[in-house]
């Protein structure tokens, strides 16, 4: 089987939805089915205004439809709302070709920190983006519960994963005041890390990440240590050498990053909203309070071993299984089955 997913987030960005995508790629191989990928890379780009180092593409309706014949997909995948997905949105819907879609970020969020464009606007073309797909793959309950409350239909679970053989304790020492409160992600408005640097901590806050927002907090908070982008095994290093993993943001649909926390050895300090309480929900790995301070150096008691533990039971190839499924629903030749070894027992991927 080889199926084709269409995004606009891709390489060199550094973010949750690149990392899923290749990281269930490269297990879905294991599987016996090949990824392809339609990326903005096919194409003339241009830097988004509002976020420089984030470039949209500007797809031609005949390179994309040479470029999907080319690629002979059994089933199509749009990962992303954006101009490469709303072109091969088009494209299926042109040639009858069925396809499903991810739900990976709350855009709405997003565009209302940045403009006064309302909440309920963005939902209206989102709704109108999926409304045809076959299966709309959220990562969570959660959020599968509120897309279809918003009118979303074929609404799926689709969870993530964690690549433990990267992300694991080790004895490093990054040599700085403990205890050392580490947060990971793009340095921008909507991930709320005004609420993480405000805080009255012992120790050190370390940012590791990039984005349009790093420039001004460096300046507000010199008293953070700003680490820029980390990747591979520097990234795994940095993890491993923290006492506790900060997650402010409220409008994450997953968050990658705590489970790469968790497999590290890292508690988690959150507020209780969708994301964080989705991924870990009442397992003792982390702490989940509108009390931000308090949920950190809660978090500092928590044993290093129940959270590996927890993170050992996310595999990307459970998740790249579950995707699959999905996948092979809307498989353009009928003849095609899933092999039985593609289901799952595991109830935090039922549909």
């Amino acid at each position: 089987m080889k199926i084709l997913v269409a995004t606009d987030a891709w390489h060199p960005q550094v973010n949750g939805v690149v990392r899923t995508l290749a990281m269930m790629a490269e297990s879905a191989q294991g599987l016996g089915v090949a990824i392809d990928f339609l990326t903005p890379e096919s194409f003339r780009t241009f830097a988004l205004p509002t976020y420089r180092d984030l470039r949209l593409a500007l797809p031609r309706p005949s390179r994309v439809a040479e470029l999907i014949e080319r690629a002979a997909p059994d089933s199509i995948h749009i990962a992303t709302e954006g101009p490469v997905g709303f072109m091969v949105r088009r494209h299926c819907l042109k040639h009858g070709l069925p396809f499903t879609t991810g739900f990976h970020t709350r855009f709405p969020d997003y565009v209302s920190a940045r403009s006064p464009i309302p909440e309920k606007w963005v939902w209206s073309v989102l709704r109108a983006f999926h409304r045809p797909s076959q299966a709309v793959m959220a990562a969570t309950p959660a959020l599968a519960s509120e897309l279809r409350a918003l009118g979303f239909r074929n609404v799926v679970l689709w969870s993530r994963g964690v690549d433990t053989r990267l992300f694991h304790p080790r004895d490093i020492d990054i040599c700085l005041p403990a205890p050392v409160f580490l947060c990971v992600g793009r340095v921008a408005v909507e991930k709320n890390l005004e609420a993480f640097l405000d805080l009255d901590l012992p120790g050190t806050k370390v940012i590791v990440g990039d984005g349009p927002a790093r420039s001004k907090l460096e300046r507000r908070y010199p008293q953070a240590i700003f680490l820029g982008a980390r990747h591979g095994e520097e990234l795994a290093e940095i993890y491993a050498a923290c006492d506790a993993f900060v997650f402010p943001s409220k409008t994450d649909t997953f968050g990658l990053v705590l489970l790469e926390a968790l497999a590290s050895g890292l508690p988690i300090a959150a507020f209780p909203v969708k994301g964080p309480r989705d991924v870990i929900g009442s397992a003792a790995v982390g702490v989940l309070s509108d009390d931000l301070r308090s949920a950190c150096l809660e978090a500092l008691s928590i044993p290093r071993e129940a959270c590996v533990k927890f993170a050992a039971a996310h595999s990307w190839e459970a998740s790249a299984r579950v995707f699959i499924e999905h996948a092979q629903r809307v498989c353009f030749d009928d003849t095609e089955t899933v092999p039985a070894e593609f289901g799952t027992e595991d109830p935090h991927f039922v549909t």
